[in-house]
């Protein structure tokens, strides 16, 4: 089991659409590309507006839009919580999100890949996309 990891050009991606980029998008950009979790727009506002007070939470919401449109980021709605987003198009992985930090993991099984396969299969099916989220509370020592 490996943890993935990737660093998007959020920039990039609007520029070859025909995005102008602004000082405030520039600033949501920087703290998506550099965002090692999956936040919510509520902290990437927080984040953007302490960089520049003019920054308004519509403004992350409209931005986020924009992205998710394009395909550059998806979102997600895990259970109990806001949507939260990460940059679309890496590699395929599942999530373990530990339901008392709300922290979200990222994690590559090949043995839970062939097992979805091979009950697809036997089922008479090919899987076309599927989303796997585990919840779930850290061990205590002892």
């Amino acid at each position: 089991m490996t943890t993935v990891t990737r660093k998007p050009d959020y920039e990039k991606e609007l520029r070859r659409a025909g995005v102008r980029i602004t000082r405030p998008r520039r600033i949501i950009l920087g703290i998506l590309t550099e965002s090692d979790g999956h936040p919510d727009a509520l902290e990437i506002f927080q984040r953007a507006a302490a960089l520049d007070s003019s920054i308004s939470l519509s403004t992350v919401y409209r931005t986020m839009k924009l992205l998710e449109g394009m395909g550059a980021i998806h979102r997600h709605a895990f259970e109990g919580g806001p949507s939260r987003f990460e940059q679309a198009g890496g590699d395929h992985h599942d999530h373990l999100i530990d339901i008392e930090t709300g922290d979200v993991i990222e994690f590559k099984s090949d043995r839970i890949e062939q097992l979805q396969d091979e009950i697809a299969k036997a089922l008479g099916y090919d899987i076309v996309h599927h989303r796997l989220e585990l919840y779930g509370r850290k061990r205590r020592a002892g």
